[in-house]
């Protein structure tokens, strides 16, 4: 009867609209999804079949199977990635053979590299053929399968050393600077630290591909280039070297010689006049905890002279110090500071850990329940631990999981049956992870079953059509805070939820006066959380992963997460080529301009304003 009820509305195309409805709710019938597979518009079969990848079932392989061979090869290459996100078991290189396309043929190599269902001893010839191939998309293709299927088996499974020898001579032999990169990322993995083939590399033209001869070599080199040379002070830098180069003219390096320093057990006079002098209170902070790693008594009266800087990310680095030390009594006071990230990185006692229940920050709450994982304090603690669990459930916001799992884990290591009542609304809770938690403890605790009422997370209304469809070829300006602008493309086509929220959120002001907090030298910036931190979302429901065939590469943005469709608005830029990121994080926009202003951003940099640009509407 069921069948017979939908059957109008699978004999015809669903719209772009109904498809991007489907998939945003990660729906558990996927009828409509399947027939449009059988459209004869491409457009519409592409957008379903990605969106089939999307809801990662391998039950619906059947259902992609014939795309692999469409007339279309935007359709081919979707269906081949959906397979692949899927976690499918398909015989990936049984399509190479009739395969026309380059560009499928890259999609192919990927897809069978990065497969966890693929045999290593049976890829790999594979693989190593396809760096060979005439196409410079395959090859490149087949560079990214074979890094992700050496990095996924690096355990268990050695390369080859025919395809070790293949590897460096496409490395040598290659234009492309992905192939270059990614050739290089395998042969790290792999311990393969060929000198000619290094050699080549730490004199190629791409400081990408410099930086990563600079970790497989550990070679001191100088380099023009910011990036290379912070691997290198990092990395290979001598404490003679690391002197000379104190004041580097980029921030980033700075800060590597100053913990590189501190590491080497340097000089400790050079280190101190870092702290004295140093060009910004970052350099400062950072040689600081390098002095008290290397003389302590130095150290200590500048510790406290930090303990009661204006700029609160100085006083938690003077905490971190202060912890070496073993200062007490200035670690006491950081601990009540008024900003929470202090007082976690303050935190030494179950007194500090106890008063940071009390807290309405997510990542101080957390950081104060894990803290009391083992302790003694957690026999008197049910009281606070449970207060604090109700505060962020009463907020509704999905995003706050961390603080209200680690409540109720100490919960459940309390030997107390009499919080199993008030454990129990939680049984319908919005986040399923929660209400699947709460059961586990409220069946240990009462001796009978519980099961959640919430098993999937339902997400918040999808934006208008209208809305998405205004963002296509829009664009964004972030104004940073004494460091200039940066534009942004938004790709409105590849992830329009997640263009549509980060519109909504910066046309609302969200970002305004947030700042960059994490930041990982050649890896990424991450910013715009309300609480400087890993753990407050700005968006108070979860965000839906649009991961798909765009790269993240350098300039990239994409939504950090706490894993699949867990996304709370915070956006990462990527400073370097992170292949590893693909198929798991979503991209949503690209740096256009303003690269610059995007190396130069340290933690605590501000965002002043972000603008979104909608592209004029013709009138006809």
């Amino acid at each position: 009867m069921i069948w017979l009820l939908l059957l109008p509305l699978l004999t015809q195309d669903p719209s772009e609209r109904r498809i991007l409805e489907l998939e945003h709710v990660r729906t558990d019938n996927a009828l409509e999804l399947v027939a449009a597979l059988k459209s004869s518009n491409t457009k519409i079969q592409r957008l379903a079949v990605r969106a089939i990848g999307r809801l990662e079932r391998p039950a619906l392989q059947r259902d992609v199977e014939p795309l692999t061979i469409a007339a279309d090869v935007d359709v081919r290459r979707e269906a081949v990635n959906a397979l692949a996100q899927m976690g499918a078991t398909y015989p990936f290189a049984s399509l190479l053979p009739a395969e026309k396309s380059g560009r499928v043929r890259a999609m192919i190599y990927e897809s069978l590299g990065r497969s966890a269902r693929s045999v290593f001893s049976d890829a790999e010839p594979v693989l190593l053929g396809g760096l060979s191939d005439a196409s410079v998309d395959a090859r490149v293709g087949a560079a990214r399968g074979l890094e992700s299927l050496i990095r996924r088996n690096a355990r268990t499974a050695k390369p080859a050393l025919i395809t070790l020898i293949a590897i460096r001579r496409a490395i040598r032999d290659n234009e492309s600077e992905s192939l270059r990169e990614l050739g290089l990322l395998a042969l790290n993995t792999a311990g393969d630290h060929d000198s000619t083939t290094f050699a080549i590399a730490l004199r190629d033209a791409s400081p990408q591909v410099r930086r990563l001869a600079v970790l497989g070599t550990r070679q001191f080199i100088d380099d023009a280039s910011p990036i290379v040379r912070y691997e290198v002070m990092h990395l290979a830098a001598t404490c003679g070297r690391l002197m000379n180069s104190v004041d580097d003219p980029s921030e980033m390096v700075t800060l590597a010689v100053a913990d590189a320093l501190g590491q080497r057990n340097c000089d400790a006079r050079v280190i101190e006049s870092m702290v004295l002098r140093g060009a910004s209170w970052r350099v400062r902070a950072h040689a600081l905890v390098s002095l008290a790693n290397v003389a302590p008594d130095a150290a200590k009266p500048h510790v406290r002279e930090a303990a009661t800087s204006k700029i609160w990310q100085e006083r938690a680095w003077a905490a971190t110090a202060a912890k070496l030390l073993k200062d007490s009594e200035t670690l006491s006071l950081l601990a009540k500071d008024r900003e929470p990230n202090v007082a976690i990185a303050a935190m030494t006692t179950s007194a500090d850990a106890l008063r940071g229940l009390m807290s309405t920050h997510a990542g101080l709450a957390f950081a104060a329940a894990e803290h009391l994982q083992g302790t003694a304090a957690l026999a008197n603690a049910q009281s606070p631990l449970l207060a604090s669990l109700q505060r962020f459930t009463r907020t509704g916001r999905a995003t706050v999981r961390e603080p209200r799992v680690a409540a109720l884990n100490r919960l459940g290591e309390v030997d107390d049956k009499s919080m199993v009542a008030a454990l129990h609304p939680l049984l319908a809770d919005v986040d399923p992870v929660v209400a699947a938690l709460a059961a586990k403890i409220i069946s240990q605790k009462s001796g009978n079953a519980a099961q959640p009422t919430t098993t999937r997370y339902v997400p918040a209304p999808l934006q208008s059509d209208a809305d998405v469809s205004a963002l296509r070829g829009a664009t964004a300006t972030i104004r940073m805070k004494d460091l200039g602008t940066i534009t942004l493309e938004l790709l409105t086509d590849d992830a329009p939820v997640t263009v549509a929220t980060f519109a909504q959120l910066s046309e609302r002001g969200t970002f305004k006066g947030l700042t960059f907090h994490r930041i990982v030298a050649n890896f990424v910036i991450q910013g715009g959380s309300p609480g400087a931190d890993e753990y407050d979302g700005i968006t108070p429901t979860f965000l839906r992963d649009e991961v798909g065939l765009l790269s993240h590469v350098r300039g990239t943005l994409g939504i950090s997460t706490r894993g699949r469709d867990t996304g709370d608005g915070q956006l990462f830029i990527n400073l370097v080529d992170n292949f590893r990121l693909d198929h798991e994080y979503t991209v949503f926009a690209r740096v256009t301009d303003g690269m610059d202003v995007v190396d130069r951003i340290q933690e605590g940099d501000v965002i002043e304003s972000i603008r979104i640009v909608r592209k004029p509407t013709t009138v006809k």
